[in-house]
């Protein structure tokens, strides 16, 4: 249920160039994400003890909840994004494919948001009964980009709740646990690929680290993350 409920959270904002490079020496640029019916949260917070700077540290145990950057962004101008992270371990139950395994130490989201002036009639009528619910347009829809517990074959794979979000998987099982790794992807090149057309125009940022299915604990971290031209 996590990614419904990320669905249908954030609301717009906006922003623009080297659009952000967050090095985590504080969390002023993010807002916690919690869900109504999960009780025990991941404990995020600043890792100063280190002679290279500042982590973000996220620790989860039978936990869940995120972190949201309170921009965003339009992926057209800047489709580019880079992050360096590393996991403590993956999850010895966790599988991308079903709901029972939806968990992963660290995971990136991009949430897309709707955009009325291109929406067909049967999806404008879904939405606007969406805002009357909530009190604003839900997302349009998601990439999640994870480090996966097993080491699939596939490097996109449809969310187990949704198909409006998308998994595609960075990382796959044990070979670089305990290991700083780099990633940068292209956006719209990465959205084309999962949902087989271009992207809403704007877009903003989330940070999980999730363990609330599989009951497991797991202890992440992130250096930066950036978005740019």
């Amino acid at each position: 249920m996590k990614v419904l409920f990320i669905l249908f959270y954030l609301s717009s904002f906006l922003f623009s160039q080297t659009i952000l490079r967050d090095d985590f020496e504080k969390l002023n640029n993010w807002k916690p994400l919690t869900f109504e019916k999960i009780e025990k949260h991941t404990q995020y917070s600043i890792d100063k003890g280190n002679p290279h700077g500042s982590y973000l540290k996220a620790e989860s145990s039978g936990s869940a909840s995120g972190l949201i950057w309170e921009k965003s962004f339009n992926v057209n101008e800047s489709p580019l994004l880079r992050w360096k992270w590393k996991v403590s371990n993956i999850y010895s139950k966790g599988n991308a494919k079903e709901k029972s395994g939806d968990d992963y130490p660290v995971r990136i989201y991009v949430m897309f948001e709707y955009d009325p002036e291109t929406a067909g009639f049967w999806e404008s009528a879904l939405y606007e009964s969406a805002k009357l619910f909530y009190g604003e347009y839900p997302p349009h829809s998601s990439l999640n980009y994870i480090w996966a517990n097993k080491d699939y074959e596939e490097n996109i794979i449809p969310n187990p709740f949704t198909d409006k979000a998308q998994m595609i998987l960075l990382q796959k099982g044990k070979s670089n646990v305990g290991k700083w790794m780099i990633e940068e992807v292209n956006i719209l090149e990465d959205y084309k690929k999962a949902f087989g057309e271009n992207p809403p125009k704007k877009a903003s940022l989330a940070i999980m680290s999730d363990s609330d299915n599989t009951g497991e604990s797991a202890t992440a971290w992130i250096d930066f993350i950036e978005i740019k031209k």
